[in-house]
């Protein structure tokens, strides 16, 4: 993928149009192996449908063998205006907690076998104020994406895409915002645990960017790059790179659903390679997958990040594909199928 780096939206669109589609022999394959394991049929619900999801994008009887959690971490210019509770030094510092093996989504990825990849996008350079300039050029939007692309490297079988960014879950916001419509105040939630004037204050400068940029906000890859941040457009990137090499991406919360969306508009079968593995607590979460018709896996009330939502989801994913290849059939089993 690297082929296209520092290259202009023309390039990711011409992706769009080859993007592959799922395997349908191997989905139907995975299904008719549902139909002979030792259960009645249908019996393990969405774990089932998971299964055959798994096949038809591997494109072979589904397996978890190098499963990986990618977190991009990225630095806002708005955060300078009080959208977050927390100031961006966190960002920094939380990312050399995850190094150290301190957060909490280092203790998910050991429970469940996942690998963890870290991405320090520039944090010493935060994109610009979104309420006041666009986020970054087209250029520096366009090698971002193309730099979350190389999270594919690894060949992992699949990814968690996660994020760190304090003040992004405004810019999340704002993305929502311009992609379906409404009011800053429609979409901005707590965050990292704002009172009721924080999310005063952080509503009114959602909405001084949506208005600064309004005008400009009819192309989805027009408001990744005004609107958008590095952790952002590295997630779009990696999604859509994994769609190009047929990898499943499981979607962690507010944030990374944001990146999702901005596929999502542009064509929304660009996330059919896609699970959404928890709605969060902040607000909008639960309509903007509404809006994309998705249903998450989990809803646990969580509002961290770091991609936790997505690495539990991904045990959910592992229990599903052991059932699917591990389960003995009935003939196996010498069960009777039916009466």
């Amino acid at each position: 993928m690297s082929s296209i780096t520092g290259l202009p939206f023309d390039d990711i669109r011409a992706l769009l149009r080859t993007m592959p589609g799922p395997d349908t022999q191997a989905r139907h394959d995975a299904r008719h192996r549902q139909e002979e394991l030792t259960k009645p049929s249908g019996s393990l619900g969405r774990l089932e449908e998971i299964a055959e999801w798994m096949a038809a994008w591997q494109g072979r009887a589904p397996t978890v063998d190098r499963p990986v959690v990618c977190v991009f971490a990225g630095n806002h210019g708005v955060a300078a205006r009080g959208v977050s509770a927390f100031p961006v030094s966190v960002t920094q510092a939380m990312v050399e907690n995850f190094a150290a093996g301190g957060a909490a989504i280092n203790q998910i990825c050991a429970t469940y076998d996942l690998g963890l990849k870290v991405f320090d996008l520039a944090l010493d350079v935060p994109t610009g104020d979104i309420s006041r300039e666009a986020a970054f050029s087209e250029r520096d939007c366009a090698a971002t994406m193309a730099f979350g692309m190389e999270c594919l490297a690894g060949e992992p079988d699949l990814l968690c895409i996660g994020e760190m960014g304090i003040g992004n879950t405004a810019v999340a916001a704002a993305i929502f915002a311009a992609l379906f419509g409404g009011s800053a105040a429609d979409w901005v939630g707590a965050g990292t645990g704002h009172d009721a004037a924080g999310l005063q204050r952080k509503a009114a400068i959602v909405q001084e960017a949506l208005d600064l940029h309004a005008g400009h906000l009819s192309d989805p890859l027009e408001v990744l790059r005004r609107l958008g941040g590095r952790e952002i457009a590295a997630a779009v990137g990696a999604i859509l790179a994994a769609r190009m090499q047929r990898v499943p991406v499981i979607i962690d919360g507010f944030t990374v659903t944001a990146a999702a969306a901005v596929l999502h508009a542009l064509d929304p079968s660009a996330l059919d390679h896609c699970l959404f593995g928890h709605v969060s607590a902040e607000r909008g979460h639960q309509a903007a997958l509404q809006r994309m018709n998705k249903v998450p896996l989990l809803a646990l009330g969580m509002r961290l990040g770091e991609g936790t939502g997505a690495a539990l989801a991904a045990g959910l994913v592992k229990a599903a594909v052991a059932c699917h290849a591990g389960m003995a059939t009935f003939a196996q089993a010498n069960v009777a199928n039916r009466d």
